[in-house]
C-alpha cells in the first residue's frame, strides 16, 4: 500500500462519515438532521451501484491492476466493506439512539405495529382495502415458477404462508411495494404533531386478505441494490443514444452487489432470498431498524406545522444590476457579473435565455447541458427561441450517470423544435457549463457568455453551492466560439482566455503550481488556495507536495474524496465542509507573488475530469469580482461551525469551535446581499 496517496474508495467512506454525523449535529434543526442520514443513504446506494460495482466487475474479471494506493480490486474490497458495514452500523445507532428519540419528544412518531391504538388500525384497514390492496401484485415462490428479477433500489417484503395442508411445508411469497405510494402512512388520529406507520408494516399488517384470509407466519422486508458500473462503446457519437438506451436495460439486470434485510428477520426467508439472489455473506447488510432511510428527506422534511424544525427560509440575492426591469443584456455590458448560488439567485440565468429567446436582436445560441431538471425552463427557452428561427446548438451529454434516459429525452424534444442538437463528443464526456449567445448590436455582432461551475439546473442550484460568470469580454467570446466549433467539429481551436481539457488544462495547472514553487525558492510570497469536490490525480498531487515541501503555503478545501495526505508537507492544509448546501463549486486562487490569478472551473482535480472530460476553467478578470471569490474562500478557511480539518494520520475531526463563531455558509446567507452592494458600491467609487 502507497505512503504517498489515500485509497479513493476509503476517501469516500471518510466523508459519507462526516455527511452522517451532521445527523446528530445539534447546530441543524430537527428535520434538517433527518434530511444527513438520508442522504447518508442515498450516497451509500450510488457507492455501491458504481465504486462497489465497478470493484466487482474487476474482480470477477481477473484485474490485477492497483490503484495509486497501491491495492488491487480485491484488496479494495477487502477492505472497504468492513468499513461500510461499521459505517452502517453507525447510522443506525445514531437513529435509534439520538435522532427517534428526538423526533419523539419534538411529537413525531414512527409507530410499529404494536403501537397502533385500535382506532388506528381500524383507519388503517380502510386505507389497505381502498389505497393499498388494489396496488399490489404477491407472487408466489416454489419450484414450479423461476425467481423472477426483481428491481434494484425497490423495497419488497418477502412473505411465509402457512402450508396449502396441514402435511405440507410452509409457502413463501414476495410483495413489491407500490412506489407511488409515500413510504410512511401518515395517520390522522394519535397524540403529537404527526403520526405515522411504515408502509412495509400496513402490508405486513393485512397481507392476510391477499391470501385467502391467511395469516403470514412471518413477514421479511428487504432491498437490493445491483451494479450499475458498466463498459460501453461511446467512439461513435451518433450511435450514443442507441448505446445508452442498451446501458440502461443492462442496469435491471446487472449483479447484485447488496442485499439489505432487517435485523433478527426470519432465517427461513432470510436464507432463501439470500440463495435466490446469489448474495454473498459479506455484500449483506442486517440494519437496525427500516430499510432506505430517504423518507426523512422525501416526506418528513417537510411536514405541515414544522417550520420551526428547518432551516429559516431565504431569499436569494438578486444584483441590483440584475433587476427585471432592466434586460440582462445591459447589466452585462456594464462589467462582469459574478453569481455565487444559491445566495445569488439563479434567476438572472434563466431569464437570460429566456431574453435570448425572444430578443430579435439575438442570431444564435449554443449550450452545453448536463444535469438539467425534470421541467426544465432553459430547456423550454431553448425550444421557443430555435421554432423563432434562431440559430440553436445544443450539446447535452447523454452520458451524464442516471440521467442518461431524462436526457435522451431532452435530445428528442430539442431536436423535434428545431435544435442543433449533439449527443456528446467521442470517447469524452462534456462535463462544461458554458453559454454563448451572439447579438447583433450597432451593425456588429457582440458575444455573451455564460461559464459556471455548477449544472444548468434551477432545482439543484437551490441547494448546491456553485459560481456563475456573466460576461461579453470580447477574448472570453472569442474562446466560446473556438470551444463550441472545437465540440461539434473536428479540429481544436486555439483560446486566449478559457483554458480545456483534455488538452491545455492539466498543463496550465502543472504551470501554475510551478510558478508557485519557484516563488517559494526565490524567497518570495507563494500560496495556493484550492477548492473542489474531490482530488484524486496521483501527479497533480505529487506536484502539489513539493510545492508545499518547497515552501508554498497550500489550502486545500476539498468536500469529499481526498487522496492526498498532509503527513510530511508541514505547509500543506486540508479541510472539508459539509453544510446546509452542499459544496460543489471549483474554484483556485494561485498567489503570483502578490498578483494573485482566481480561476473557476467545472473540472475536479481527478484523471477523469483531467483527461477523460471536456472541462473549462475560467479566469475572473474584474479585480473586484476576484476580491470576492478570494473573500469567500478565506470564510471558508476559518469556518469553525461547518469545517473539518484533516489530522496527520488521515482522519478528519471537527474543526475547534473557537469564538466568533463562523458557519460560512449561514454567514453568507445573512450577509451575502451587504457583501455584494459593498463590492458594487465600491467598483463604482473606482471608476
Amino acid at each position: 500500500m502507497s505512503k504517498k496517496y489515500y485509497n479513493r474508495e476509503q476517501s469516500w467512506i471518510k466523508f459519507n462519515g462526516r455527511v452522517l454525523e451532521e445527523s446528530c449535529n445539534l447546530d441543524n434543526p430537527l428535520l434538517e438532521r433527518g434530511k444527513f442520514l438520508s442522504i447518508c443513504a442515498s450516497n451509500l446506494d450510488e457507492f455501491f451501484m458504481v465504486r462497489i460495482g465497478g470493484l466487482v466487475r474487476n474482480v470477477d474479471a481477473g484485474a490485477t491492476k492497483v490503484d495509486a494506493a497501491g491495492m488491487t480490486a480485491q484488496e479494495q474490497l477487502a477492505a472497504i466493506l468492513p468499513q461500510v458495514q461499521a459505517q452502517v452500523a453507525r447510522q443506525y445507532l445514531l437513529l435509534n439512539a439520538e435522532y427517534m428519540p428526538a423526533l419523539n419528544q419534538a411529537g413525531i412518531h414512527l409507530l410499529s405495529v404494536k403501537e397502533l391504538s385500535s382506532d388506528q388500525k381500524s383507519w388503517l384497514s380502510e386505507y389497505f382495502d381502498t389505497q393499498v390492496s388494489p396496488l399490489l401484485t404477491p407472487r408466489a415462490i416454489d419450484d414450479k415458477r423461476p425467481f423472477p428479477l426483481l428491481a434494484a433500489k425497490c423495497l419488497h417484503v418477502a412473505l411465509l404462508l402457512p402450508p396449502a395442508v396441514k402435511t405440507g411445508a410452509p409457502r413463501m411469497a414476495l410483495i413489491p411495494l407500490p412506489t407511488k405510494l409515500p413510504r410512511i402512512t401518515m395517520l390522522p388520529t394519535g397524540k403529537g404533531r404527526a403520526r405515522g406507520v411504515l408502509l412495509e408494516d400496513v402490508i405486513t399488517l393485512f397481507a392476510g386478505r391477499l391470501f385467502g384470509g391467511a395469516a403470514p407466519i412471518a413477514a421479511m422486508p428487504f432491498r437490493l441494490t445491483r451494479n450499475t458500473d458498466f463498459v460501453y462503446d461511446d467512439s461513435d457519437v451518433d450511435a450514443l443514444i442507441v448505446e445508452m438506451r442498451k446501458n440502461l436495460k443492462k442496469r435491471k439486470w446487472g449483479k447484485v452487489v447488496r442485499l439489505e434485510v432487517p435485523k433478527g428477520s426470519d432465517n427461513r426467508l432470510f436464507t432463501r432470498i439470500k440463495k435466490y439472489l446469489d448474495v454473498a455473506s459479506e455484500f449483506v447488510f442486517q440494519v437496525d431498524g427500516p430499510l432506505n432511510l430517504d423518507f426523512f428527506m422525501k416526506q418528513l422534511s417537510s411536514l405541515p406545522d414544522c417550520d420551526d424544525l428547518r432551516f429559516p427560509a431565504f431569499t436569494p440575492y438578486v444584483n441590483p444590476a440584475l433587476q427585471e426591469n432592466k434586460p440582462v443584456f445591459d447589466a452585462i455590458r456594464e462589467g462582469d457579473i459574478l453569481l455565487n448560488h444559491p445566495y445569488d439567485s439563479f434567476d438572472p440565468v434563466v431569464r437570460l435565455i429566456d431574453e435570448a429567446a425572444d430578443d430579435p436582436d439575438v442570431m444564435a445560441i449554443k449550450q452545453t447541458l448536463y444535469r438539467v431538471s425534470g421541467k426544465s425552463p432553459i430547456v423550454a427557452a431553448l425550444s421557443r427561441a430555435a421554432q423563432q428561427g434562431k440559430q440553436v446548438t445544443v450539446l447535452i451529454e447523454v452520458r451524464a450517470r442516471f440521467d442518461e434516459e431524462n436526457n435522451i429525452n431532452w435530445c428528442l424534444a430539442l431536436e423535434k423544435a428545431g435544435c442543433h442538437v449533439f449527443y456528446g463528443v467521442p470517447n469524452l464526456k462534456c462535463h462544461s457549463k458554458i453559454t454563448l449567445i451572439v447579438r447583433k448590436e450597432e451593425n456588429t455582432l457582440r458575444r455573451y457568455v455564460h461559464l459556471a461551475t455548477g449544472n444548468y439546473n434551477d432545482s439543484t442550484a437551490k441547494l448546491y453551492t456553485d459560481f456563475g460568470l456573466l460576461t461579453c469580454n470580447e477574448a472570453i467570446g472569442r474562446d466560446a466560439s473556438a470551444f463550441f466549433n472545437s465540440i461539434t467539429g473536428f479540429e481544436e481551436m486555439p483560446m486566449e482566455e478559457l483554458i480545456v481539457s483534455p488538452t491545455m488544462l492539466r498543463k496550465k495547472l502543472n504551470q501554475l503550481i510551478r510558478r508557485e514553487k519557484e516563488n517559494a525558492l526565490d524567497g518570495k510570497p507563494a500560496r495556493i488556495v484550492a477548492k473542489m469536490n474531490s482530488l484524486v490525480d496521483p501527479k497533480i498531487i505529487a506536484k502539489l507536495y513539493k510545492a508545499a515541501d518547497a515552501g508554498v503555503q497550500i489550502d486545500l478545501i476539498v468536500r469529499g474524496i481526498c487522496c492526498a495526505r498532509v503527513k510530511g508537507h508541514e505547509n500543506l492544509r486540508i479541510r472539508s465542509i459539509v453544510g446546509r448546501f452542499l459544496e460543489h463549486s471549483r474554484a483556485f486562487v494561485f498567489y503570483n507573488n502578490g498578483e494573485p490569478e482566481v480561476f473557476l472551473s467545472s473540472a475536479d482535480w481527478m484523471p477523469r475530469n483531467l483527461d477523460k472530460r471536456v472541462e473549462i476553467m475560467f479566469p475572473v478578470l474584474d479585480p473586484f469580482l476576484r476580491d470576492r471569490v478570494i473573500a469567500s474562500l478565506e470564510d471558508e478557511l476559518h469556518d469553525n461551525r461547518k469545517a473539518w480539518q484533516m489530522k496527520k494520520n488521515g482522519e478528519y475531526r471537527r474543526v475547534k469551535r473557537t469564538l466568533p463563531p463562523l458557519n460560512s455558509q449561514e454567514t453568507r446567507i445573512l450577509g451575502h446581499a451587504k457583501l455584494n452592494e459593498d463590492f458594487f458600491n465600491d467598483a463604482r467609487e473606482e471608476e
